[in-house]
């Protein structure tokens, strides 16, 4: 199947990947080495916690999956949509998410564990949105489907089948862009701490009034 995407969406999904792999390997750092930009591994954790009867630490590690649902619903809440339409509020998600990230920097410095729940917030903002005007093409925040889709190429290239190129080009643009983000937080955190948040917070910020600009040049037609 083919990746009919406009050129703005795999530039934005791009970046949001970057974003997603900043914030992800200033959380990971940062918070007990706990990712916040994906749920899997946390909920194997909390399971793990529930049967050492760690009270302490699932309250957190439920804290953080809550959190990222909460994300999700918000930006349900806000695009309403399921299609992809130059129409929808993508910017003021966008935005949300930007002031979320800036929020975190001091949440992590003086309660962590707020911090990585404000982070994973934002993380379940964006994964929604990208999933929402890609129908489901696009996931931002982790790299499991991304590898999967890869996987699957590299299948149907040995057994000579026709490629979706442009569905392994995407797959390929996020996931170095994930991992070059990751890079760029670790360096930063190494450096200036938690203020390296406030790069993915600009970023995002960013990308939001870059998106009101288009629109505003190229208004939907009538």
């Amino acid at each position: 199947m083919g990746v009919q995407l406009p050129g703005w969406v795999w530039g934005g999904a791009g970046a949001l990947a970057a974003v997603a792999g900043m914030v992800n390997a200033v959380g990971f750092l940062g918070f007990e080495h706990q990712a916040v930009t994906h749920m899997t591994g946390t909920s194997t954790l909390l399971a793990t916690t529930v049967v050492h009867g760690d009270v302490r630490a699932v309250r957190q590690l439920l804290g953080i999956i809550a959190a990222f649902v909460v994300g999700a619903v918000l930006s349900g809440m806000i695009i309403q949509d399921s299609t992809l339409r130059l129409g929808r509020r993508y910017g003021v998600t966008l935005t949300i998410e930007s002031l979320m990230l800036f929020a975190t920097v001091p949440l992590f410095r003086y309660q962590p564990w707020l911090g990585a729940v404000m982070a994973a917030m934002a993380c379940g903002l964006q994964n929604a949105m990208a999933t929402t005007f890609s129908g489901a093409l696009v996931r931002t925040t982790h790299l499991t489907g991304m590898f999967t889709d890869l996987g699957i190429g590299l299948g149907h290239a040995l057994r000579r089948m026709p490629l979706p190129r442009r569905r392994l080009m995407l797959s390929a643009l996020i996931v170095c862009c994930f991992l070059a983000g990751s890079a760029v937080g670790a360096f930063l955190f190494l450096r200036i701490g938690y203020a390296a948040l406030y790069v993915p917070a600009t970023l995002t910020g960013l990308v939001g009034v870059s998106y009101a600009i288009y629109r505003h040049w190229r208004p939907l037609p009538r």
